[in-house]
């Protein structure tokens, strides 16, 4: 078990820092935050492979691709809301 929770951590990393290479501008997020970033992009990237293959609403992780992709999408949604305010205050 303890296992499944570093392999988590560790893909939850590779993904974080791949999406917030992908994604231009700035981000300030620690390495925590880039861990869940991927944590949270493996959830969506799973969500989002159920929908596009039909097989519906699934809670799990996924795959290196998944999780790289969803956290993209977590990202790029972060960076389109927060991004605003950034801009503004300068």
């Amino acid at each position: 078990m303890i296992w499944n929770f570093i392999v988590l951590l560790v893909i939850g990393l590779v993904a974080g820092l791949i999406a917030r290479a992908v994604i231009p501008g700035k981000q300030d997020l620690s390495i925590a935050m880039t861990i869940v970033l991927g944590v949270i992009g493996s959830l969506v990237g799973n969500l989002l492979g159920g929908l596009i293959s039909g097989r519906g609403f699934e809670l799990g992780t996924a795959g290196w691709i998944g999780s790289i992709i969803g956290a993209i999408v977590v990202l790029g949604v972060y960076v389109a809301v927060t991004g605003r305010r950034g801009a503004r205050s300068r």
